[in-house]
């Protein structure tokens, strides 16, 4: 069984501009946890060590971010 088409939407909605907040301040929480908890444990690690932890870091954050785009277009989760 396939997916029917979705419809486009044809009405403002307010979960987008409440979405791109909330998304904005989430971003902001996780920098400042990634600031204070992560960063002072590798701040003496070389160059190259810490490159992997912030580049894993910087990637995790998207690994919510589909399901909360797609709630924000439709309204549900999946």
């Amino acid at each position: 069984m396939t997916n029917p088409k979705p419809t486009p939407r044809t009405a403002p909605t307010w979960r987008i501009p409440a979405g791109m907040l909330a998304l904005l301040a989430a971003l902001g929480v996780y920098a400042g946890l990634v600031a204070r908890w992560v960063a002072p444990l590798i701040q003496n690690w070389p160059a190259l060590g810490q490159t992997p932890v912030y580049v894993v870091l910087g990637v995790v954050w998207l690994l919510p971010l589909r399901r909360f785009l797609i709630w924000m277009e439709t309204g549900r989760w999946g």
